[in-house]
C-alpha cells in the first residue's frame, strides 16, 4: 500500500468561499483535498468525495450529474462552514476516459452506467476509494457525513477505519 505524499498546499477561492487546496501524490496518481474550515478532530465532518469527469466538469456536459453533484456539496460545505472534498484521479469510475466513450451506446439503450461499462468489457467500478481514506486520516478527520448517492463509498472507507458517521445524499435538480 501506498501512502499519500502531500506535496504542496495553498489558498483556493471559488464561487463557494475560500479553502486549502491540498495536492497528495501516491506515487501513481494525484489527489486534491479541498478542506474549508478547521477539520482536524472534527467529527462529522461534510464530505464529498468526487472522481474526475472531463466530460462534465472540463466541457460542460449535461449527461452526467458529475457537475451538479460537485456544486451541491460545495454549496454545503460553505454554508457549514467547513468540510472537505477530495477529488480522486478516476475518470470513467476507474476505468478511463476510453471507457466511458466506448459505454455510451449501451448507456443510450437503457442501462445504468455501472451495467454500460460491463457491456462495453469494463468494470461496473473500478474505483479504489483508498486514497481519499488515507487523506482523511492524515487530515486528522475522526468521522465524516459522506456526501455521496453511492452507498458504496461509505463502506470502502470504513474497511480503512475511517468513521462514517452516515451518508447524505445529494438531491439533484430536476432538468
Amino acid at each position: 500500500m501506498t501512502m499519500n505524499a502531500r506535496l504542496a498546499e495553498r489558498e483556493l477561492k471559488t464561487r463557494f468561499g475560500t479553502s486549502t487546496e491540498i495536492l497528495y501524490y501516491d506515487g501513481q496518481s494525484e489527489s486534491i483535498a479541498l478542506v474549508m474550515g478547521n477539520v482536524e478532530s472534527e467529527e462529522n465532518v461534510l464530505c464529498r468525495i468526487h472522481s474526475s469527469c472531463i466530460s462534465a466538469h472540463v466541457f460542460n456536459s449535461i449527461e452526467c450529474d458529475c457537475r451538479q453533484e460537485m456544486e451541491i456539496s460545495q454549496a454545503m460545505i460553505e454554508k457549514e462552514g467547513k468540510g472537505v472534498i477530495i477529488w480522486l484521479d478516476q475518470e470513467g469510475k476507474g476505468n478511463g476516459h476510453l471507457a466511458l466513450m466506448e459505454s455510451i451506446k449501451f448507456k443510450k439503450q437503457g442501462f445504468s452506467q455501472g451495467e454500460a461499462y460491463e457491456k462495453a468489457g469494463y468494470r461496473a467500478d473500478a474505483r479504489s476509494f483508498r486514497p481519499a481514506a488515507e487523506i482523511l486520516a492524515e487530515l486528522e478527520v475522526k468521522s465524516v457525513i459522506l456526501l455521496t448517492n453511492n452507498p458504496e463509498k461509505a463502506e470502502d472507507l470504513r474497511r480503512a477505519s475511517i468513521a462514517v458517521s452516515y451518508t447524505k445524499q445529494i438531491i439533484l435538480a430536476e432538468a
